[in-house]
C-alpha cells in the first residue's frame, strides 16, 4: 500500500512514520511526540537511532500507510486526511 503525506503531526503520536526531506528518506521510526500546531515531531529511539526532533519549517514531511489503528488512537487519521478529494469511506 503507498504512503501519504500526513500534514496533523499531532495525531501521528503513537503511529509508525516514514520521515522525507525534499522528498528523499530520511528515517522510519514510530512518533513519540508532537508540538500541538505540527510544527515538529519527535521519533522515539530505536536501535541505534537515538530520539530525534524533525521540523516542518526545515522541508520534512511525515508519510504514513493507511491502517486500521486500536485502542484510544484508532479515530486519528481519518480517511478525508489519508485520502484527501475522495468519498470518506466507512
Amino acid at each position: 500500500m503507498p504512503l501519504n503525506k500526513y500534514f496533523a503531526w499531532d495525531r501521528l503520536i503513537g503511529a509508525r512514520v516514514e520521515i522525507r526531506q525534499c522528498g528523499r528518506y530520511v528515517r522510519t521510526g514510530v512518533v513519540d511526540d508532537a508540538m500541538p500546531d505540527s510544527s515538529a515531531l519527535w521519533l522515539a529511539p530505536e536501535g541505534v537511532h537515538p530520539r530525534t526532533i524533525y521540523e516542518a519549517a526545515l522541508l520534512y514531511e511525515a508519510w504514513v500507510e493507511p491502517q486500521v489503528l486500536t485502542g484510544s488512537t484508532c479515530y486519528r487519521m481519518t480517511s478525508s486526511m489519508l485520502y484527501p478529494g475522495q468519498t470518506q469511506m466507512h
